[in-house]
C-alpha cells in the first residue's frame, strides 16, 4: 500500500499544480484585460476632445490608430457590399453591413451599421448599395480576429455577399483592390447607413475583474481540495 501511494504522490502532485497554475493564469489573464479596457476607455474619452484626422494624417500616424476620430471625402463603390452574419441588437438577430468607400487612391471598408435579419437562413436582406459622393465622419477601428471552426472560402457572387468574419485581406484579394488595414465605424450622427448600434468597448473592465476573481477563487479551492484529499488519503492509508 505505501508503494503505492508513493507511485502517485508525484503524479498527484504534478496535476495539481498544473490545474492550479492554469486557473491562476486565467485570473491574471482576466485582470490584464480589464487594465487594458480601461486604458482603452480613457483613451477613448481623450479622443473624443479632438479634432477629426483626415485620412492621410491617419495613415501617416506612428502611434496607434485604433479609436482616431476620423473625416473622409469620398465616394462609394456602387456594388461591393458584405453583411457580417450573426450580429445581435437588442436581442435580435442580423447583419452589420460593410461596403467599401473610395477616397482619392485609397479603398477602405466602411461599417454602415445594422440591419434585421430573417429567420430562414437561406434568405439574406434586400440592403441596396449607398451611391454618390460623401463626407463621412467615424473612427478607426481594427479589426480582431475570432474564433472560426473553419476557414472562411469567399467566392465571387452576387452582392451583396455574407461573410462570417471580416477578413481585409481577403476581402482586397476577392475584389482585387487593396483594403486599408482598418475599418471606418460611421458615427451615430451620421444620416447615411443604418442603425448604428456598436460600442468600441464591448465587455467592461468590471466583468472582467469579475471573471478574475472567480479563476482565483477556483484556484483556492481546487488547492485546498487537494490538500484536503492528500491528507485524508494519508490518514486512509494508515488505518
Amino acid at each position: 500500500m505505501k508503494n503505492f501511494i508513493s507511485n502517485i504522490r508525484l503524479p498527484w502532485l504534478i496535476f495539481t499544480l498544473l490545474v492550479f497554475s492554469g486557473l491562476v493564469k486565467l485570473g491574471f489573464w482576466q485582470s490584464d484585460r480589464a487594465l487594458q479596457k480601461e486604458q482603452r476607455i480613457a483613451t477613448i474619452a481623450q479622443l473624443s476632445q479632438t479634432q477629426a484626422l483626415s485620412l492621410e494624417q491617419v495613415l501617416s500616424e506612428t502611434n496607434e490608430i485604433n479609436d482616431l476620430p476620423i473625416m473622409m471625402n469620398g465616394e462609394f463603390d456602387n456594388e461591393i457590399l458584405f453583411l457580417l452574419d450573426n450580429q445581435t441588437n437588442k436581442g435580435q438577430l442580423g447583419y452589420r453591413v460593410y461596403q467599401v468607400f473610395n477616397s482619392g487612391n485609397k479603398a477602405v471598408l466602411i461599417n454602415l451599421g445594422w440591419v434585421l435579419g430573417s429567420i430562414n437562413r437561406k434568405e439574406i436582406p434586400n440592403v441596396q448599395t449607398i451611391t454618390g459622393k460623401y463626407k463621412l465622419s467615424g473612427h478607426v477601428r481594427k479589426i480582431e480576429k475570432g474564433i472560426m471552426l473553419m476557414e472562411q472560402i469567399l467566392v465571387k457572387n452576387e452582392w451583396p455577399l455574407r461573410v462570417q468574419q471580416i477578413e481585409l485581406d481577403k476581402f482586397s484579394t476577392l475584389i482585387s483592390r487593396q483594403l486599408l488595414p482598418f475599418v471606418v465605424y460611421l458615427d451615430k450622427t451620421e444620416s447615411v447607413g443604418y442603425e448604428k448600434n456598436w460600442q468600441p468597448i464591448v465587455m467592461p473592465p468590471e466583468k472582467h475583474r469579475a471573471y478574475a476573481f472567480q479563476w482565483f477563487s477556483l484556484a483556492i479551492a481546487w488547492m485546498s481540495l487537494m490538500i484536503w484529499a492528500s491528507i485524508k488519503f494519508s490518514q486512509d492509508s494508515e488505518e
